[in-house]
């Protein structure tokens, strides 16, 4: 079960002081304490405001009718409920009324935090998925309607902004820093209470829930695991140290129970930091591929491969064409030990190393080939194989207009339904051989009936890791001729 949280950490035995010299917020140096016992009360107070309530609303029809996943017990495991952890029966659909926001009902409750004063705030991606409305609520009780900046599944961040001036910021800290056992403190709005405060340790970093599990993948792990209580709502609240910096987005928790049950798990700053500023700068992520195919060296791996040099690190299966490693001159059978300076001994260092990273950077890969180190540089390249910026996606790509199809056509075609292209110019659709009249019936194997059916497996592809980025579309002309198309969706 998911939960995002305010979290802060330091070392035991000390309490904070304020330092006034400080122009980029409010931090505070630790010092010792007569009391023997940490004061966790000044990064609190300091961090407390710059934590945010997002609740996320839509109709019913689209998110409980298309598919059971808010009943899905993996989902609720990880991500929680908005109802206190109760499996909900199924609503029936209320008749629209009045507005849109009439017929919305609350879909999911989370937490966010505010990363500069003019309305930015990052919180997880499974917040804001799916919602039509956004509804942030700040800790003075002020409400904002908040429109979606961008997004990026694979770390389950997203990051979101509301109409508003001179917002309490809390600074970025270093996650990098952290060390195992120093405290933290989780603040968020778990069951909707908020301005919550709870406290921890570190108790581990690169860790993958995933591994740990042997559960489904959540994308880019490279989780901050601290034993802060954190519960759902408390997604996309925010990890501090007892400086008062954000060190991570909490995202997740452990649970047989779907509420706290000993650990939890934040997105390390590191990663939060480059993936906002992509999505600022650039209207989406920019992802760095080092080329290769690995596993994790393990003793029985090693020892049949002779490896003595080291016993942690990613042995390398196969170095892909064109890419950074085979720049590099990486070959099958080496053991990548770091990137960077920054150790590689298990695939979530390696993730969080090359989450950090963007086509056409630089890097120093280090690994050992017949038991001896050794280092290479090499250019990073995106998953087309170029230093390009990849650009924001949008529908308006495709270079098309959809319409229904009338009863009439359908009748004559004898086909139940259908999305019809319209308005054609240069774009995707041209480039496949499209033409004006195509009748869509489904696009790979979804059957399509809306433009918001369009929408949303366009969105899927363009969302996903996967280097091949196309639509396979089925369709017919009007004159009954069915045929078959391939839209290349990639740069």
């Amino acid at each position: 079960m998911v939960s995002g949280i305010f979290g802060l950490a330091m070392s035991a035995g000390a309490s904070c002081t304020h330092n006034p010299d400080n122009t980029s917020g409010s931090l505070f140096t630790v010092s010792s304490s007569s009391a023997g016992v940490p004061d966790f009360t000044k990064a609190a107070e300091s961090t407390i405001n710059g934590v945010v309530s997002i609740k996320s609303y839509a109709t019913p029809r689209n998110y409980y009718g298309d598919s059971d996943m808010m009943n899905d017990p993996f989902f609720e495991f990880f991500f929680g409920s908005p109802y206190g952890g109760q499996r909900r029966q199924q609503p029936q659909q209320r008749k629209k009324q009045g507005s849109d926001e009439d017929s919305q009902v609350q879909k999911g409750l989370g937490s966010g935090v505010i990363l500069s004063a003019d309305g930015y705030i990052v919180t997880n991606n499974h917040v804001i998925d799916g919602a039509e409305r956004l509804e942030v609520t700040l800790n003075d009780n002020r409400n904002f309607n908040a429109t979606v900046i961008g997004t990026d599944p694979s770390t389950d961040l997203a990051l979101i902004k509301i109409d508003a001036a001179d917002l309490p910021v809390i600074p970025i800290g270093d996650s990098d820093k952290l060390k195992i056992g120093e405290w933290v403190l989780a603040v968020g709005n778990p069951f909707g209470l908020t301005s919550t405060v709870t406290a921890g340790i570190v108790s581990a970093k690169a860790r993958s829930i995933s591994q740990a599990t042997n559960s489904r993948s959540m994308g880019i792990e490279s989780f901050i695991q601290t034993d802060a209580a954190v519960n759902p709502g408390n997604s996309g609240g925010a990890l501090v140290n007892l400086n008062g910096e954000l060190v991570g987005i909490n995202a997740a928790i452990y649970s047989q129970t779907g509420n706290y049950a000993g650990y939890s798990f934040a997105i390390p700053t590191s990663i939060v930091k480059k993936i906002v500023t992509d999505i600022r700068q650039y209207g989406t992520v920019q992802r760095a591929i080092l080329g290769v195919t690995y596993q994790e060296l393990i003793p029985k791996l090693a020892k049949s491969k002779e490896i003595t040099k080291v016993s942690q690190g990613l042995y390398v299966t196969e170095v892909l064409d064109q890419s950074a490693a085979m720049e590099a001159g990486l070959q099958e059978g080496d053991v990548i030990t770091a990137i960077n300076g920054s150790n590689t001994h298990s695939s979530s260092e390696l993730l969080e190393q090359m989450a950090q990273l963007r086509p056409g950077d630089k890097v120093t890969i280090t690994y050992i080939r017949d038991n001896k180190e050794r280092k290479a540089t090499a250019t990073l390249y995106n998953n087309q194989g170029s230093t390009n910026i990849v650009k924001a996606k949008s529908l308006s790509d495709l270079g098309c207009a959809f319409k229904k199809v009338d009863e009439q056509t359908m009748r004559q075609l004898r086909i139940s339904s259908g999305l019809q292209v319209t308005g054609l110019k240069d774009g995707r659709f041209k480039d496949a051989g499209i033409k004006d009249g195509f009748i869509i019936l489904d696009i790979n194997n979804a059957r399509v009936r809306t433009t918001d059916d369009v929408d949303k497996i366009y969105t899927s592809i363009m969302k996903s890791d996967g280097g091949d980025k196309v639509m396979f579309i089925t369709g017919i002309y009007p004159t009954g001729k069915k045929v078959y198309y391939a839209v290349d969706l990639a740069d």
